[in-house]
């Protein structure tokens, strides 16, 4: 039996940890240290599969010398309204901010991963989009949601997920993509390179999202109504 490549996960989010962990993945975590600030004028989408290859290249110069076959994942999550592009926001006031530009819209959650190994420094990159639209919350549920903490370390300011402020009313396209790693097209990628997944991805994303999962989907997209709860 072929061994498994060792996994490194290039990212420090929890989230993207518990994904890999999900899947029954063994893997270490080495944080890539980058300047994320986008170019001028530069497309969300092409910016967010820059840095997530550049993720994983940061991490690749570091174990360079490694004889055994490693393979690196990398992501990179972006929100975007129209080209207006929403980072992790600064500060609460930002956050309330950003909160109140996405609200009652619909925009492009862009989620890119990167598959880079070592020694032979093959990389491949997937890139997915998802269309959120956000509910009509008021002023006053964004002040709570903000004064949890939680919008601090999102994109967008915001966690999909979140079962408190339930912030959108409806998504198509790739709810673990929103959420930070689109579990399919990961999937696709380590699998092409030999690596063995235990676990169905599509039972990882149920634990998450009480909707179909897009696995099923040749386009890596499904359309979820929230209020069709």
């Amino acid at each position: 039996m072929t061994s498994q490549p060792q996994l490194i996960l290039a990212s420090a989010s929890q989230r993207r940890q518990q994904f890999l962990r999900d899947l029954g993945l063994a893997y270490t975590v080495h944080v890539a240290d980058i300047d994320e600030t986008p170019l001028p004028n530069e497309d969300p989408a092409a910016m967010t599969r820059r840095l997530a290859e550049a993720k994983a290249e940061a991490v690749a110069l570091r174990l360079q010398d490694a004889a055994q076959e490693q393979i690196i994942i990398a992501s990179d999550t972006t929100v975007a309204l129209e080209n207006t592009i929403y980072g992790k926001p600064v500060d609460d006031e930002d956050a309330a901010h950003m909160l109140r530009a996405l609200r009652n819209r619909t925009h492009s959650v862009i989620s890119a991963v990167a598959v880079l190994r070592l020694p032979d420094r093959w990389l491949e990159t997937r890139v997915n989009t998802t269309a959120v639209t956000m509910r009509d919350y008021t002023d006053a549920e964004i002040a709570a949601y903000v004064a949890t903490g939680d919008p601090l370390d999102k994109a967008g300011a915001y966690g999909i997920q979140s079962s408190g402020f339930a912030p959108a009313c409806a998504l198509d396209g790739c709810y673990a993509g929103v959420m930070g790693l689109p579990l399919a097209d990961l999937c696709d990628l380590l699998v092409a390179r030999g690596v063995v997944i235990p676990h169905d991805p599509a039972q990882v994303c149920a634990a998450h999202n009480s909707f179909a999962c897009c696995f099923a989907s040749t386009q890596r997209a499904f359309f979820v109504d929230f209020d069709a709860r």
